[in-house]
């Protein structure tokens, strides 16, 4: 090793005439603590610009993804209660089929409502407008829809619609087999 030099700073010097020959710095500087002057050390971390950036790509993603999933739940929450509608109807044509009697559903524009079998009323989710094409004679008043189910399983038929924005749920059912379906 060389005078004045610790193997911490400068490592092991080799032995002999390797020792002459190995690289060492022309002008040795100690090991220290403290920073040198006139040398500038790069901070380690972010800027506040980058950070900003990642803030705001965060919120673009948030922002995103609450506008796709709040539009799920709303398209989920209209096929649900198009399901339910669906359902009501088939429970009153096999009611109709199973007492041997006629059996009606009705459907009430203007309170956004139906009746099935069970003959208890049902409202729609908020936001979601309902409306029916039936037969003239089968609608009871102005804003109710009726359509009727014979104990054959067949029906008077009809079209009853589920709107929410632009967007519409069709269920129809057959005058000549009753049959219920969602499209």
């Amino acid at each position: 090793m060389w005078l004045g030099t610790g193997s911490r700073e400068w490592g092991l010097a080799r032995a002999g005439a390797e020792a002459r020959f190995s690289r060492r710095p022309a002008f040795p500087i100690p090991y220290s603590p403290l920073p040198i002057p006139g040398r500038a050390k790069r901070a380690s971390g972010f800027t506040l610009l980058e950070m900003l950036a990642v803030i705001l790509l965060i919120g673009i993603a948030v922002a995103a993804v609450s506008v796709s999933v709040s539009q799920g739940l709303a398209s989920a929450r209209v096929r649900a209660a198009s399901s339910e509608l669906a359902g009501a109807l088939r429970a009153t044509r096999a009611q109709a089929i199973v007492r041997g009697e006629e059996m009606y559903f009705d459907v009430d524009t203007r309170a956004n409502s139906y009746d099935g079998a069970k003959r208890k009323n049902v409202a729609l989710p908020k936001g979601l407008r309902i409306s029916i094409t039936s037969a003239k004679e089968d609608q009871p008043n102005a804003h109710t829809g009726r359509i009727r189910f014979f104990p054959d399983g067949s029906s008077t038929g009809g079209r009853i619609t589920l709107q929410s924005g632009q967007r519409q749920w069709h269920i129809e059912v057959s005058w000549l087999t009753g049959q219920v379906r969602v499209s």
